[in-house]
């Protein structure tokens, strides 16, 4: 079995069940992180293709703003570390929509970020338009995708309790070579405590790293052939898993809406 058709038939799997429902289960965690590792990892290739700088991990982002200051270019300084704070302004509001919605017992708690990201990579769809048409327009885009991804960093952050990261992969390969390492390690001495690799974790992990590496394929060369309407599919994606919650939602409010017809009266006809 090809890790490539493993991974297509967990993101078929994953559109076709409601995964950002508040009601969580391990396996909805891992189809929801895999299908936003491909988002990430497409997100990352393509706007890379767009303004030539990776969005969605932060710690080449803060060594730049060392570097900069030190070669004297303080327009570039500047410009790193808005990114930096656009991608914690993200996970800022990821973390408030989840707490807003917490507090009020809404299905939607994990959706509404998701449906955000949606909405932004649609307006990173077309502001990609005028990338080159402006001066501002390569740092806005830059900043927003630093926004998004930051956005979604932070909600499957909070749905997996920390567990499941989806935007960068230094961790996940850390972790990957760790349970390597367990796996090929021999065990000589008997009586002692043997070194085991946990596989269940080691399958989550190559399954989040394919999905992200699969996502960067598909974001560049839909980038290639289609340009920024490829964000329109990525949108799509994103929605299909987010908006029965929202639905739920809905119909718990129109429920509680509704006038109630007090007990013991009737209606009567002329």
């Amino acid at each position: 079995m090809s890790l490539t058709g493993t991974l297509t038939r967990t993101l078929t799997r994953t559109l076709n069940h409601d995964l950002a429902h508040d009601r969580r289960t391990t396996l909805a965690d891992v189809r929801l992180g895999a299908l936003l590792a491909f988002v990430a990892g497409a997100t990352n290739a393509g706007g890379y293709l767009a303004v030539g700088q990776y969005t969605s991990h932060m710690t080449g982002m803060v060594s730049s703003v060392a570097d900069f200051l030190v070669l004297g270019d303080v327009t570039l300084a500047m410009g790193a570390a808005v990114s930096v704070l656009m991608f914690l302004f993200g996970a800022m509001t990821s973390s408030l929509l989840v707490n807003w919605s917490r507090r009020r017992n809404l299905h939607s708690r994990f959706a509404l970020p998701l449906l955000l990201e949606a909405l932004l990579l649609l307006v990173f769809g077309v502001m990609g338009a005028s990338v080159h048409l402006s001066m501002f327009a390569v740092p806005a885009t830059v900043a927003l995708l630093c926004f998004i991804m930051g956005l979604q960093n932070a909600v499957i952050t909070k749905i997996s309790n920390a567990v499941i990261r989806t935007t960068h992969l230094t961790g996940l390969i850390t972790d990957l070579g760790i349970e390597l390492g367990k796996m090929v390690y021999i065990n000589r001495t008997p009586g002692e405590d043997h070194v085991h690799a946990d596989y269940a974790k080691l399958r989550v992990q190559a399954l989040l790293i394919g999905s992200f590496v699969l996502g960067a394929g598909f974001g560049a060369v839909g980038f290639k052939a289609v340009g920024f309407s490829i964000t329109i599919a990525l949108s799509v994606a994103l929605v299909a898993v987010s908006w029965r919650p929202v639905l739920d939602d809905v119909r718990v409010w129109r429920r509680a809406s509704r006038p109630r017809r007090a007990p013991g009266l009737r209606s009567h006809t002329a």
